[in-house]
């Protein structure tokens, strides 16, 4: 009997599916490992060296209580800061921090939270430097005014002292689609603001009452904060925004410097020699990861307004919407 014929074709088929199974194997492997990295840097600080050393936190986005939404992008949650902020002030090898804002600002208690923090690691004997980023306003310099010393970008956006309450109102869009609501409520004033009717002379007159409160609080804290007398400080708070070096010559920073500055003027009010070791945890989650506000796209301040349209959570706001004021 003679060889059976070689099926050239059968051989050909197995040696692709080995080949394509094999590279599916490998790139499920490394995604896996990419994972399980992502896992653990959740949980192991990416620093561990001991020693005397400068933190940075930072305050990047929409401050908020809760995670932002699909249009704000992931924002920052005050809880998470609060607690790395309390966090540092307990940690032995950590003798000053830095906070580096980039923020537009956010929700009236999510930022005094805050800055409540930031004072208490103050009262702890550490100093806290503010640098600001892209853009430090309203929330994000209310933040910044209870640090021992700020620095700007010349070119940095802050200011913004003010309070704002936005309160979309579907009146007009639910006629039109043909949807009617009725509210039955236990007085005239309970669901003020729902959006399913303009505001009237009392409603507007109590929110208005709400935001001023919010707003002496503001100058308030710039005043102490910043060692201005509060007539002052009220010429400064009409809701306009400031390049960095304008805020320099006013008197709301106190130099010029980026984040590499901002960390040696920590280090020195420390006492601590130059280039200091840096302790910067960055945890974040899986999710926020792999679908971070850098991966999708930054959020614009149209989109900032869309995402308050339907915010609930935060009716008085320090934020900035990028429109000048």
């Amino acid at each position: 009997m003679g060889d059976a014929p070689v099926n050239w074709d059968e051989r050909r088929a197995l040696r692709w599916m080995v080949v394509t199974g094999s590279f599916i194997s490998l790139f499920a492997l490394a995604l896996l490992c990419v994972v399980l990295a992502v896992v653990v840097l959740q949980f192991v600080p990416l620093f561990v060296e001991a020693g005397p050393a400068v933190a940075v936190v930072r305050v990047e986005g929409v401050i908020g209580s809760t995670d932002g939404d699909l249009f704000s992008g992931p924002g920052v949650r005050s809880d998470e800061v609060v607690k790395r902020l309390d966090e540092l002030k307990e940690h032995r090898d950590v003798r000053a921090v830095v906070v580096r804002i980039n923020s537009p600002g956010g929700g009236v208690v999510a930022s005094d939270e805050i800055r409540a923090a930031v004072l208490r690691v103050r009262a702890s004997g550490k100093p806290v430097v503010a640098s600001m980023g892209e853009l430090a306003a309203s929330g994000g310099y209310y933040i910044a005014a209870a640090t021992d010393r700020i620095l700007a970008n010349p070119q940095t956006t802050t200011g913004s002292i003010g309070v704002l309450a936005v309160i979309p109102v579907v009146e007009g869009l639910l006629d039109r689609i043909g949807i009617e609501v009725e509210v039955v409520k236990s007085g005239p004033l309970k669901g003020s603001g729902s959006g399913f009717a303009p505001l009237g002379d009392a409603e507007r007159a109590i929110l208005q009452d709400l935001i001023d409160g919010a707003y002496e609080q503001f100058v308030a804290v710039v005043a102490e904060g910043r060692k201005l007398d509060e007539p002052r400080v009220r010429e400064l708070a009409d809701g306009r925004v400031y390049s960095g070096q304008q805020a320099l010559q006013l008197g709301l920073v106190d130099e010029m410097g980026n984040l590499p500055e901002a960390i040696d003027r920590a280090a020195e009010l420390a006492g601590l020699g130059e280039k200091p070791r840096i302790i910067e945890d960055r945890r974040r989650s899986l999710p926020e990861t792999l679908f971070s506000a850098r991966a999708l796209g930054a959020p614009s301040p149209a989109g900032v307004a869309a995402g308050l349209a339907v915010d609930r959570t935060a009716p008085l706001q320090y934020l900035y919407l990028g429109t000048g004021r």
